[in-house]
């Protein structure tokens, strides 16, 4: 059992993220990041190459021992004349196929957010104040994060809070010797409300510098405001971004829509990084659960049941054991982490009796007592301007029974199916100035996995899969309307450790969404998302990096489209040189 050596060895230096995500002084011992976790199944090279070679070389990845039937088509791995043969002291700096922000032609105004090098566990924290020149009303607001890191370091994960509300949760790419740079861009224009007073800043990457671990991340974090103008009006965003306090929510009694977005990240506290691997007993494998690796988000109003999510599968950029992976392209959401969003809308009736009621958020699966997931909560309200209480009720809430099951069968091949779902329907109505208005809002979620691993976790495979689908039935305001959205995420890949300590990871990403919008049963908008990521690298383990002799190819395509249009990119990379960048529609 090669890896339980070194977990056995390291497992004193795991600590949680929610510490991480905390922020909390300087003085405490800092926690694991995403690629800091020896038990868990994703270390990277450079912890690898610091073990004895009797030692685990690395813990789990993930399925499909051969290049990935689903990478693009149309995206096959090129040779650029300049590839070397195997990857060196450099690369190209990281980049993704997702689509930069569309921009309104109109006047802007930037203002710098934060500034800082992050070298531990302390937050940068500064005072925000709004734009002059561009009004308080405006069309779009981008934020967008400059980075840069040489030398050596882990993947590192981190947020950003304005007045209190979580705007941004990131990770990091790992540097090479000689340094890269990276840049990550998000709308955030829906958090308008809050970019209208004065706050305070608050930024954390937490990271650590020694002899050993030496990138400093360096980053600047900027919001560009576009004005109106012209045909160019001010974006439709919420009334209100509200927060918790002291896990309460206190909302505007006009409120007449609700929805609560929950920034959850698997990050630290050992194998929950990994969650999607872990295993129950009996089974004799590294990471354990008490049932194995079924997460799902739940958010409870004064203790029922409101939502229910499967959370994204992040791959963070050390991760599946094989950092030569990521070191260009990284996994679909590792620099943007998407919050889960769900309409509460059912409770506004609930929640507009001006008190304080309780919300909570706990993740399915996560054996008791075990720290390891993070779950900030931003609420969004729009209200109702012509009424001071809006007034309704919440009439159902449905919830099926929760389906988590592993089956565990030995052999020289040990393997662990599992099935997990959950439903649920919530019912509600409000009384606004332009009459009673229902709203009903159904979520189904689905998820299937094979694990499989042999002794010593030398081959540790995973294949699985994740639905979430939804809809939300507005009935009140003329024709009856209704947004259907079916999310599903795959994951498929393996992790070969061979006699002679080559280490191969071949492993397929899948973020998918389709919406439909329609009014009246007929169809308004409608798009499809298809973010395919593909990789194969391989390395000598247990060796310095001179030493490694590492190879790698690795592609991503984004295909956006629908009724505003379409959006389609193709990357290829090998040995860390870009060999493709293709847009085509």
């Amino acid at each position: 059992m090669r890896r339980r050596i070194v977990m056995s060895m390291l497992a004193g230096v795991i600590l949680s993220a929610s510490t991480f995500l905390g922020a909390g002084p300087a003085s405490a011992a800092p926690p694991a990041d995403a690629a800091q976790l020896a038990a868990t199944p994703a270390r990277s090279a450079d912890q690898v190459a610091a073990t004895p070679r009797d030692a685990p070389s690395e813990t789990p990845a993930a399925t499909a021992a051969e290049a990935p039937a689903d990478a693009p088509a149309d995206a096959p791995a090129g040779t650029a004349a300049d590839t070397p043969a195997e990857f060196g002291t450099d690369w190209h700096d990281p980049l993704t196929a997702a689509p930069p922000v569309a921009r309104p032609a109109t006047k802007s105004c930037a203002v710098t957010v934060a500034e800082a090098q992050f070298r531990d566990f302390t937050p940068y924290r500064g005072a925000y104040t709004p734009p002059s020149g561009c009004g308080d009303r405006w069309s779009k607001v981008v934020l967008r994060l400059d980075g840069k890191v040489k030398g050596r370091q882990f993947d590192r994960l981190g947020y950003l809070h304005i007045g209190g509300v979580e705007i941004f949760r990131t990770s990091t790419p790992e540097p090479s010797p000689d340094g890269i740079e990276w840049s990550v861009e998000k709308d955030v224009t829906r958090y308008s409300d809050t970019f209208r007073r004065d706050g305070d800043v608050e930024m954390l990457i937490g990271n650590v510098v020694d002899d050993t671990y030496t990138g400093v991340l360096d980053v600047k974090v900027t919001l560009t405001f576009y004005a109106q103008g012209g045909a160019v009006k001010s974006a439709a965003t919420p009334d209100r971004v509200l927060t918790l306090q002291d896990g309460t929510l206190t909302t505007p009694r006009n409120s007449e829509r609700v929805v609560a977005e929950v920034y959850a990240t698997g990050s630290g506290g050992g194998c929950e990084e990994y969650w999607y691997l872990t295993v129950p007993d009996p089974a004799p494998y590294s990471c354990k659960a008490d049932k194995g690796p079924y997460r799902e988000v739940q958010i409870k109003v004064d203790g029922q049941l409101a939502g229910i999510a499967e959370p994204f599968p992040t791959v963070w950029t050390g991760g599946w054991s094989n950092p030569f992976l990521w070191y260009v392209i990284p996994g679909p959401r590792a620099f943007d982490i998407k919050p889960i969003e769900y309409d509460l809308t059912p409770y506004a009736g609930l929640l507009n009796d001006g008190r304080p009621h309780r919300i909570d958020v706990s993740v399915v699966g996560v054996p008791a007592g075990q720290t390891g997931w993070s779950t900030p909560v931003n609420v969004l309200v729009w209200q109702d301007a012509k009424r001071a209480h809006v007034s309704g009720a919440l009439t159902e809430v449905r919830a099926g029974d929760l389906t988590n099951s592993s089956t565990y069968t030995p052999g020289s091949e040990e393997r662990l199916d599992t099935v997990g779902g959950h439903r649920l329907t919530t019912t509600g109505y409000v009384d606004t100035s332009h009459g009673r208005v229902w709203t009903t809002v159904r979520r189904t979620l689905a998820n299937t996995s094979a694990h499989h691993w042999t002794d010593g976790e030398n081959t540790d495979a995973l294949k699985a899969t994740w639905t979430d689908d939804e809809s939300v039935t507005v009935d009140g305001r003329g024709p009856v309307g209704v947004r259907r959205t079916h999310r599903t995420y795959t994951m498929d890949g393996t992790t070969t450790l061979a006699a002679d300590d080559r280490l191969r990871t071949v492993l397929t990403l899948g973020d998918r969404a389709a919406v439909d919008e329609t009014r009246g049963g007929r169809r308004t908008t409608w798009s499809r998302l298809d973010d395919t990521y593909a990789g194969d690298a391989t390395y000598t383990a247990n060796v310095p990096r001179d030493q490694r002799h590492a190879v790698g190819t690795t592609s991503e395509r984004y295909r956006l489209y629908g009724s505003d249009g379409c959006y389609d990119r193709v990357l290829v990379t090998a040995q860390g040189v870009l060999t493709r960048d293709r847009s085509d529609c």
